[in-house]
Protein backbone atom coordinates (compact mmCIF):
# COMPACT_ATOMS: atom_id res chain seq x y z
CA UNK A 1 0.00 0.00 0.00
CA UNK A 2 1.21 3.31 -0.61
CA UNK A 3 0.46 5.98 1.22
CA UNK A 4 0.22 9.81 0.47
CA UNK A 5 0.62 12.63 3.02
CA UNK A 6 -1.39 15.84 2.39
CA UNK A 7 -0.38 19.09 4.17
CA UNK A 8 -1.85 19.43 7.74
CA UNK A 9 -3.50 22.77 8.51
CA UNK A 10 -4.66 21.68 11.46
CA UNK A 11 -4.39 19.89 11.55
CA UNK A 12 -3.87 19.03 13.86
CA UNK A 13 -1.56 18.20 16.25
CA UNK A 14 1.11 19.15 18.63
CA UNK A 15 -0.09 21.26 21.83
CA UNK A 16 3.60 22.30 21.98
CA UNK A 17 3.30 24.52 19.05
CA UNK A 18 0.43 26.46 20.83
CA UNK A 19 2.99 27.29 23.50
CA UNK A 20 5.60 28.04 21.74
CA UNK A 21 3.84 30.42 19.10
CA UNK A 22 2.31 31.71 22.72
CA UNK A 23 6.00 32.38 24.24
CA UNK A 24 7.23 34.01 21.30
CA UNK A 25 4.17 36.05 20.64
CA UNK A 26 4.69 37.08 24.96
CA UNK A 27 8.29 37.86 23.91
CA UNK A 28 6.63 40.05 21.21
CA UNK A 29 9.51 40.12 18.39
CA UNK A 30 8.09 43.92 17.09
CA UNK A 31 7.65 42.92 13.45
CA UNK A 32 4.86 40.81 14.91
CA UNK A 33 2.63 43.86 15.51
CA UNK A 34 0.34 44.64 13.24
CA UNK A 35 -1.71 48.45 13.93
CA UNK A 36 -2.03 51.79 12.35
CA UNK A 37 1.30 52.82 13.25
CA UNK A 38 3.50 50.60 11.01
CA UNK A 39 5.39 51.73 8.57
CA UNK A 40 4.70 51.89 5.01
CA UNK A 41 7.12 49.40 3.92
CA UNK A 42 5.55 47.29 6.87
CA UNK A 43 2.19 47.15 5.40
CA UNK A 44 2.93 47.01 1.89
CA UNK A 45 4.57 44.18 2.44
CA UNK A 46 1.69 42.32 4.28
CA UNK A 47 -0.30 43.36 1.55
CA UNK A 48 2.53 41.42 -0.97
CA UNK A 49 2.36 38.54 1.22
CA UNK A 50 -1.24 38.28 1.62
CA UNK A 51 -1.86 38.38 -1.98
CA UNK A 52 0.67 35.64 -2.63
CA UNK A 53 -0.41 33.51 -0.34
CA UNK A 54 -4.17 33.70 -2.28
CA UNK A 55 -2.23 33.14 -5.58
CA UNK A 56 -0.26 30.14 -4.22
CA UNK A 57 -3.23 29.04 -2.94
CA UNK A 58 -4.99 28.98 -6.06
CA UNK A 59 -2.28 27.33 -7.82
CA UNK A 60 -2.54 24.44 -5.54
CA UNK A 61 -6.25 24.42 -5.75
CA UNK A 62 -5.90 24.36 -9.43
CA UNK A 63 -3.27 22.27 -9.37
CA UNK A 64 -4.79 19.56 -12.09
CA UNK A 65 -6.20 22.26 -14.68
CA UNK A 66 -2.86 24.24 -14.54
CA UNK A 67 -0.53 21.27 -14.45
CA UNK A 68 1.26 21.99 -11.66
CA UNK A 69 1.97 20.09 -9.17
CA UNK A 70 1.18 20.89 -5.89
CA UNK A 71 4.03 20.51 -3.62
CA UNK A 72 6.56 22.34 -5.86
CA UNK A 73 3.80 25.73 -5.33
CA UNK A 74 3.59 25.11 -1.74
CA UNK A 75 7.63 25.00 -1.13
CA UNK A 76 7.69 27.81 -3.59
CA UNK A 77 4.82 29.95 -1.73
CA UNK A 78 6.95 29.60 1.19
CA UNK A 79 10.43 30.47 0.32
CA UNK A 80 8.96 33.25 -1.38
CA UNK A 81 6.76 34.73 1.73
CA UNK A 82 9.92 34.26 3.96
CA UNK A 83 11.90 36.25 1.58
CA UNK A 84 9.55 38.77 1.42
CA UNK A 85 9.04 38.77 5.32
CA UNK A 86 13.03 39.49 5.30
CA UNK A 87 12.24 42.22 3.50
CA UNK A 88 10.20 43.87 5.14
CA UNK A 89 11.47 43.57 8.95
CA UNK A 90 13.45 45.53 10.91
CA UNK A 91 16.38 43.28 11.08
CA UNK A 92 17.74 39.99 9.71
CA UNK A 93 18.25 38.77 13.13
CA UNK A 94 14.16 39.04 13.67
CA UNK A 95 13.79 36.94 11.09
CA UNK A 96 16.19 33.97 11.32
CA UNK A 97 14.71 33.39 15.08
CA UNK A 98 11.07 33.72 13.80
CA UNK A 99 12.18 31.00 11.32
CA UNK A 100 13.55 28.44 13.47
CA UNK A 101 10.68 29.01 15.39
CA UNK A 102 8.56 28.49 12.82
CA UNK A 103 10.56 25.54 11.63
CA UNK A 104 11.19 23.98 14.65
CA UNK A 105 7.18 23.38 15.04
CA UNK A 106 7.25 22.33 11.43
CA UNK A 107 9.44 19.80 12.07
CA UNK A 108 7.61 18.44 15.15
CA UNK A 109 4.25 17.77 12.93
CA UNK A 110 6.16 16.31 9.45
CA UNK A 111 8.08 13.88 12.17
CA UNK A 112 4.56 12.75 13.80
CA UNK A 113 2.89 12.27 10.63
CA UNK A 114 6.55 10.29 9.26
CA UNK A 115 6.06 8.38 12.05
CA UNK A 116 2.59 7.70 12.34
CA UNK A 117 2.73 7.01 8.22
CA UNK A 118 5.46 3.98 8.87
CA UNK A 119 2.85 2.65 11.43
CA UNK A 120 0.30 2.33 9.51
CA UNK A 121 2.21 1.11 6.70
CA UNK A 122 3.52 -1.47 8.68
CA UNK A 123 0.14 -2.60 10.02
CA UNK A 124 -0.93 -2.88 6.50
CA UNK A 125 2.06 -5.03 5.40
CA UNK A 126 1.41 -7.68 8.00
CA UNK A 127 -2.34 -7.59 6.67
CA UNK A 128 -3.23 -5.99 10.15
CA UNK A 129 -6.39 -4.20 8.95
CA UNK A 130 -8.24 -7.38 8.29
CA UNK A 131 -8.80 -7.86 12.18
CA UNK A 132 -11.06 -4.79 11.28
CA UNK A 133 -12.27 -5.33 8.11
CA UNK A 134 -13.40 -8.87 8.76
CA UNK A 135 -15.52 -6.77 11.76
CA UNK A 136 -17.40 -4.91 9.08
CA UNK A 137 -19.34 -7.24 7.34
CA UNK A 138 -22.48 -4.97 6.76
CA UNK A 139 -23.88 -5.15 2.91
CA UNK A 140 -25.57 -2.21 3.35
CA UNK A 141 -24.15 1.27 1.65
CA UNK A 142 -26.07 3.27 3.86
CA UNK A 143 -25.48 1.61 7.35
CA UNK A 144 -21.46 1.28 6.34
CA UNK A 145 -21.76 4.95 6.19
CA UNK A 146 -23.04 5.34 9.37
CA UNK A 147 -20.92 2.40 10.79
CA UNK A 148 -17.45 4.33 9.47
CA UNK A 149 -18.92 7.78 10.53
CA UNK A 150 -19.03 6.65 14.63
CA UNK A 151 -15.84 4.55 14.14
CA UNK A 152 -13.55 7.51 13.38
CA UNK A 153 -15.64 9.51 15.05
CA UNK A 154 -14.85 7.93 18.68
CA UNK A 155 -11.15 7.17 17.33
CA UNK A 156 -10.26 10.50 16.80
CA UNK A 157 -11.03 11.81 20.18
CA UNK A 158 -8.90 9.12 21.73
CA UNK A 159 -6.04 9.54 19.05
CA UNK A 160 -5.88 12.77 17.07
CA UNK A 161 -8.47 13.57 14.03
CA UNK A 162 -4.93 13.43 11.84
CA UNK A 163 -3.53 9.69 13.11
CA UNK A 164 -7.52 8.53 12.97
CA UNK A 165 -8.05 9.47 8.70
CA UNK A 166 -4.96 7.66 7.64
CA UNK A 167 -5.57 4.67 9.76
CA UNK A 168 -9.34 4.63 8.14
CA UNK A 169 -8.44 5.61 4.96
CA UNK A 170 -5.86 3.01 4.45
CA UNK A 171 -9.03 0.62 6.30
CA UNK A 172 -11.25 1.89 3.56
CA UNK A 173 -8.80 1.01 0.80
CA UNK A 174 -9.11 -2.68 1.94
CA UNK A 175 -12.86 -2.53 2.65
CA UNK A 176 -14.52 -1.08 -0.24
CA UNK A 177 -13.04 -1.09 -4.01
CA UNK A 178 -12.13 1.72 -5.88
CA UNK A 179 -15.18 4.10 -6.65
CA UNK A 180 -17.49 7.23 -6.37
CA UNK A 181 -18.78 5.74 -2.92
CA UNK A 182 -15.33 5.13 -1.18
CA UNK A 183 -14.54 8.97 -1.95
CA UNK A 184 -17.79 9.14 -0.03
CA UNK A 185 -16.62 7.33 2.62
CA UNK A 186 -13.71 9.08 2.93
CA UNK A 187 -15.40 12.21 3.35
CA UNK A 188 -16.94 10.84 6.48
CA UNK A 189 -14.04 10.35 7.68
CA UNK A 190 -12.86 13.83 7.39
CA UNK A 191 -16.20 15.65 8.87
CA UNK A 192 -15.88 12.75 11.93
CA UNK A 193 -12.48 13.10 12.42
CA UNK A 194 -13.12 16.52 12.99
CA UNK A 195 -15.89 16.75 14.70
CA UNK A 196 -14.52 13.82 17.19
CA UNK A 197 -11.69 15.76 17.93
CA UNK A 198 -13.77 18.99 19.13
CA UNK A 199 -15.01 17.47 22.41
CA UNK A 200 -11.14 15.76 23.29
CA UNK A 201 -8.73 17.60 24.77
CA UNK A 202 -6.48 15.22 22.90
CA UNK A 203 -8.30 14.92 19.75
CA UNK A 204 -7.98 18.23 18.43
CA UNK A 205 -4.49 20.60 18.34
CA UNK A 206 -6.28 23.68 18.73
CA UNK A 207 -9.21 21.65 21.25
CA UNK A 208 -5.42 20.43 23.32
CA UNK A 209 -4.11 24.27 22.93
CA UNK A 210 -7.17 25.40 24.91
CA UNK A 211 -6.75 23.09 27.54
CA UNK A 212 -3.04 23.05 27.94
CA UNK A 213 -3.48 27.04 28.59
CA UNK A 214 -6.34 26.72 30.58
CA UNK A 215 -9.30 28.15 28.59
CA UNK A 216 -11.11 25.20 28.97
CA UNK A 217 -10.81 21.61 30.96
CA UNK A 218 -11.58 18.00 30.60
CA UNK A 219 -14.71 17.37 32.54
CA UNK A 220 -16.51 20.42 31.20
CA UNK A 221 -15.18 20.34 27.95
CA UNK A 222 -16.59 16.62 27.24
CA UNK A 223 -19.41 17.73 28.57
CA UNK A 224 -20.58 20.61 26.66
CA UNK A 225 -19.08 19.81 23.35
CA UNK A 226 -19.98 16.40 23.25
CA UNK A 227 -23.49 16.89 22.11
CA UNK A 228 -22.98 19.35 19.73
CA UNK A 229 -19.82 17.43 18.57
CA UNK A 230 -22.09 14.10 17.58
CA UNK A 231 -24.86 16.18 15.86
CA UNK A 232 -21.59 17.69 14.00
CA UNK A 233 -21.30 14.33 12.59
CA UNK A 234 -25.23 13.09 12.53
CA UNK A 235 -26.48 15.81 10.11
CA UNK A 236 -24.03 14.98 7.46
CA UNK A 237 -24.42 11.72 7.70
CA UNK A 238 -28.46 11.94 7.34
CA UNK A 239 -28.12 14.14 4.33
CA UNK A 240 -25.47 12.26 3.02
CA UNK A 241 -27.91 8.93 3.26
CA UNK A 242 -30.54 10.49 1.23
CA UNK A 243 -29.15 12.56 -1.46
CA UNK A 244 -25.08 10.42 -1.42
CA UNK A 245 -24.38 7.49 -3.64
CA UNK A 246 -24.59 5.55 -1.16
CA UNK A 247 -28.62 5.97 -1.48
CA UNK A 248 -28.56 5.41 -5.69
CA UNK A 249 -29.89 2.06 -7.01
CA UNK A 250 -27.33 1.55 -8.89
CA UNK A 251 -24.31 1.44 -6.33
CA UNK A 252 -23.32 -1.67 -6.20
CA UNK A 253 -22.73 -3.23 -2.43
CA UNK A 254 -19.53 -2.86 -0.83
CA UNK A 255 -17.19 -6.27 -1.10
CA UNK A 256 -14.35 -6.89 1.58
CA UNK A 257 -11.37 -7.60 -0.32
CA UNK A 258 -9.81 -10.89 0.10
CA UNK A 259 -6.21 -10.98 1.62
CA UNK A 260 -4.13 -13.52 2.55
CA UNK A 261 -4.60 -14.64 6.06
CA UNK A 262 -3.11 -12.90 9.38
CA UNK A 263 -0.68 -15.04 11.54
CA UNK A 264 0.50 -15.07 14.93
CA UNK A 265 2.98 -12.57 13.96
CA UNK A 266 0.78 -10.18 12.35
CA UNK A 267 -1.43 -9.79 15.05
CA UNK A 268 0.94 -9.23 17.23
CA UNK A 269 2.01 -6.34 15.17
CA UNK A 270 -1.40 -4.91 14.55
CA UNK A 271 -1.42 -5.25 18.90
CA UNK A 272 1.63 -3.08 19.05
CA UNK A 273 0.98 -0.86 16.35
CA UNK A 274 -2.42 0.16 17.78
CA UNK A 275 -0.97 0.10 21.63
CA UNK A 276 1.85 2.69 19.87
CA UNK A 277 -1.03 4.80 18.91
CA UNK A 278 -3.29 4.97 22.24
CA UNK A 279 0.01 5.53 23.67
CA UNK A 280 0.84 9.22 22.14
CA UNK A 281 -1.35 11.16 24.67
CA UNK A 282 -0.78 9.32 27.49
CA UNK A 283 3.08 9.85 26.84
CA UNK A 284 2.67 13.42 26.48
CA UNK A 285 0.82 13.85 29.57
CA UNK A 286 3.10 11.49 31.01
CA UNK A 287 6.13 13.27 30.92
CA UNK A 288 5.49 16.25 29.02
CA UNK A 289 7.20 16.27 25.66
CA UNK A 290 5.42 16.57 22.32
CA UNK A 291 3.59 13.77 20.76
CA UNK A 292 6.20 13.37 18.08
CA UNK A 293 8.50 12.12 20.67
CA UNK A 294 6.30 9.91 21.86
CA UNK A 295 5.04 8.70 18.09
CA UNK A 296 8.93 8.42 17.25
CA UNK A 297 9.27 5.98 20.59
CA UNK A 298 6.19 3.82 18.99
CA UNK A 299 8.08 3.50 16.13
CA UNK A 300 11.34 2.75 17.63
CA UNK A 301 9.44 -0.38 19.66
CA UNK A 302 8.15 -1.50 16.41
CA UNK A 303 11.03 -1.30 14.48
CA UNK A 304 13.10 -3.57 17.14
CA UNK A 305 10.13 -6.05 17.25
CA UNK A 306 9.66 -6.46 13.37
CA UNK A 307 13.52 -6.92 12.88
CA UNK A 308 13.22 -9.67 15.70
CA UNK A 309 10.30 -11.91 14.75
CA UNK A 310 11.50 -11.46 11.33
CA UNK A 311 15.14 -11.89 12.22
CA UNK A 312 16.42 -14.34 9.12
CA UNK A 313 13.20 -14.46 7.05
CA UNK A 314 14.98 -12.54 3.80
CA UNK A 315 11.74 -13.30 1.68
CA UNK A 316 9.46 -10.96 3.99
CA UNK A 317 11.78 -7.86 4.12
CA UNK A 318 8.92 -6.27 3.12
CA UNK A 319 7.15 -6.63 6.64
CA UNK A 320 10.33 -4.39 7.64
CA UNK A 321 10.84 -0.59 8.81
CA UNK A 322 12.84 0.01 5.96
CA UNK A 323 10.50 -0.93 3.47
CA UNK A 324 7.68 0.62 5.05
CA UNK A 325 9.27 4.43 4.68
CA UNK A 326 10.35 3.40 1.32
CA UNK A 327 6.37 3.48 0.45
CA UNK A 328 6.02 7.03 2.06
CA UNK A 329 5.13 9.65 0.15
CA UNK A 330 7.89 12.15 0.15
CA UNK A 331 6.00 14.80 -2.57
CA UNK A 332 3.35 14.72 0.21
CA UNK A 333 5.27 15.68 3.05
CA UNK A 334 7.15 18.50 1.16
CA UNK A 335 3.79 19.69 0.47
CA UNK A 336 2.78 19.31 3.98
CA UNK A 337 6.00 21.18 5.22
CA UNK A 338 5.75 24.26 2.52
CA UNK A 339 2.43 24.91 3.32
CA UNK A 340 2.56 24.95 7.05
CA UNK A 341 5.85 27.07 6.56
CA UNK A 342 3.81 29.49 4.35
CA UNK A 343 1.13 29.88 6.84
CA UNK A 344 3.63 30.87 9.92
CA UNK A 345 5.30 33.83 7.80
CA UNK A 346 1.87 35.26 7.72
CA UNK A 347 1.87 34.83 11.17
CA UNK A 348 5.08 36.11 11.79
CA UNK A 349 4.46 39.51 9.96
CA UNK A 350 1.22 39.56 11.87
CA UNK A 351 -1.21 39.37 9.46
CA UNK A 352 -3.48 36.86 11.29
CA UNK A 353 -3.26 38.70 14.00
CA UNK A 354 -4.59 41.83 12.35
CA UNK A 355 -7.46 39.35 11.25
CA UNK A 356 -8.17 38.75 14.61
CA UNK A 357 -8.03 42.41 15.53
CA UNK A 358 -10.40 43.53 12.88
CA UNK A 359 -13.15 40.96 14.06
CA UNK A 360 -12.50 42.44 17.69
CA UNK A 361 -13.39 45.89 16.54
CA UNK A 362 -16.15 45.04 13.99
CA UNK A 363 -17.83 41.85 15.54
CA UNK A 364 -19.19 42.74 18.40
CA UNK A 365 -20.72 39.24 19.35
CA UNK A 366 -18.45 36.82 20.59
CA UNK A 367 -20.71 33.83 19.22
CA UNK A 368 -20.17 35.37 15.97
CA UNK A 369 -16.33 35.85 16.50
CA UNK A 370 -16.21 31.87 17.05
CA UNK A 371 -18.27 31.30 13.86
CA UNK A 372 -16.61 33.27 11.71
CA UNK A 373 -13.63 31.62 12.73
CA UNK A 374 -14.32 28.36 12.64
CA UNK A 375 -15.43 29.33 8.67
CA UNK A 376 -12.08 30.80 7.95
CA UNK A 377 -10.59 27.50 9.17
CA UNK A 378 -11.93 25.70 6.02
CA UNK A 379 -9.33 28.03 4.32
CA UNK A 380 -6.87 28.98 6.29
CA UNK A 381 -4.70 26.68 8.93
CA UNK A 382 -7.16 26.70 12.36
CA UNK A 383 -4.12 26.79 14.98
CA UNK A 384 -2.28 30.06 14.02
CA UNK A 385 -6.09 31.45 14.08
CA UNK A 386 -7.05 29.76 17.37
CA UNK A 387 -3.65 30.77 18.56
CA UNK A 388 -4.10 34.55 17.58
CA UNK A 389 -7.50 34.73 19.38
CA UNK A 390 -5.74 33.39 22.72
CA UNK A 391 -3.58 36.34 22.16
CA UNK A 392 -6.38 38.38 22.35
CA UNK A 393 -8.34 37.31 25.06
CA UNK A 394 -7.52 35.40 28.16
CA UNK A 395 -9.52 33.69 30.99
CA UNK A 396 -9.90 37.07 32.42
CA UNK A 397 -11.98 38.28 29.34
CA UNK A 398 -13.54 35.16 29.38
CA UNK A 399 -14.10 33.26 32.24
CA UNK A 400 -12.45 29.08 31.80
CA UNK A 401 -15.26 26.71 29.96
CA UNK A 402 -16.94 29.91 28.91
CA UNK A 403 -19.72 29.77 26.14
CA UNK A 404 -16.79 31.58 24.01
CA UNK A 405 -13.92 29.47 24.72
CA UNK A 406 -15.91 26.08 23.94
CA UNK A 407 -17.59 27.57 20.74
CA UNK A 408 -13.95 28.61 19.65
CA UNK A 409 -12.92 24.32 20.51
CA UNK A 410 -15.93 23.59 18.59
CA UNK A 411 -15.70 25.69 15.12
CA UNK A 412 -12.13 25.71 15.13
CA UNK A 413 -12.65 21.82 14.84
CA UNK A 414 -15.75 21.05 12.59
CA UNK A 415 -15.12 24.46 10.45
CA UNK A 416 -11.61 22.30 8.68
CA UNK A 417 -14.53 20.18 7.44
CA UNK A 418 -16.30 22.53 5.26
CA UNK A 419 -13.18 23.23 2.29
CA UNK A 420 -10.86 20.01 1.90
CA UNK A 421 -8.14 21.93 2.69
CA UNK A 422 -9.53 22.74 5.86
CA UNK A 423 -7.96 20.29 7.87
CA UNK A 424 -5.54 18.47 8.41
CA UNK A 425 -7.70 15.49 7.96
CA UNK A 426 -9.09 16.86 5.22
CA UNK A 427 -5.83 17.23 3.16
CA UNK A 428 -4.67 13.57 4.19
CA UNK A 429 -7.74 12.42 2.35
CA UNK A 430 -6.74 14.79 -0.69
CA UNK A 431 -3.58 13.51 -1.04
CA UNK A 432 -3.78 9.60 -0.41
CA UNK A 433 -7.37 9.47 -2.47
CA UNK A 434 -5.98 12.21 -4.70
CA UNK A 435 -9.46 14.03 -4.45
CA UNK A 436 -9.73 16.79 -6.30
CA UNK A 437 -10.89 20.35 -4.52
CA UNK A 438 -13.57 20.81 -6.22
CA UNK A 439 -15.27 17.53 -6.44
CA UNK A 440 -15.24 17.50 -2.43
CA UNK A 441 -16.53 20.97 -2.60
CA UNK A 442 -19.77 19.75 -4.80
CA UNK A 443 -20.23 16.81 -3.24
CA UNK A 444 -19.39 17.17 0.49
CA UNK A 445 -19.21 21.04 1.24
CA UNK A 446 -22.76 21.52 1.51
CA UNK A 447 -23.54 18.52 3.97
CA UNK A 448 -20.33 19.77 6.31
CA UNK A 449 -21.51 23.03 6.43
CA UNK A 450 -25.10 22.07 7.77
CA UNK A 451 -23.19 19.98 10.46
CA UNK A 452 -21.36 22.86 11.25
CA UNK A 453 -24.33 25.18 11.63
CA UNK A 454 -26.48 22.31 13.34
CA UNK A 455 -23.75 21.81 16.11
CA UNK A 456 -23.59 25.51 17.34
CA UNK A 457 -27.14 25.41 17.19
CA UNK A 458 -27.11 22.58 19.51
CA UNK A 459 -24.39 24.10 21.57
CA UNK A 460 -26.44 27.48 22.11
CA UNK A 461 -29.36 25.84 22.61
CA UNK A 462 -27.79 23.12 25.44
CA UNK A 463 -26.45 26.48 26.84
CA UNK A 464 -28.70 28.32 27.20
CA UNK A 465 -31.01 26.09 28.99
CA UNK A 466 -28.04 24.69 31.14
CA UNK A 467 -27.69 21.21 30.13
CA UNK A 468 -24.63 20.92 29.07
Amino acid sequence: MTSHLLRGTTSTLLCHNALTRAEYKARGPTSSSFHPQQSSLQHFQGLAMALLFVIGYLIIIFEEYLGINKSGAALLMATSLWVMRSIGAPSTDIVVSELKNASADVSEIVFFLLSAMTIVEIVDAHQGFKLVTDNITTPNPRLLLWVIGFVTFFLSSVLDSLASTIVMISLLRKLVPLSEYQKILGAVVVIAANAGGAWSPIGSITTTMLWIHGQISTIQTMKGLFIPSIISLVVPLVLMSLTSEANRKEQKSPDVFASEYIDKKGKLVFSMSLGALIFVPIFKTLTGLPPYMGMLLGLGVLWILTDVIHHGEYARSKLKVPQALSRIDTQGALFFLGILLSISSLEAAGILQGIANYFDSHVPSSTLIASVIGLISAIIDNVPLVAAIMGMYDVSSFPQDSEFWQLISLCASTGGSILIIGSAAGVTFMGMEKVCFFWYLRKVSGFALAGYAAGIVAYLVLHNLHIS
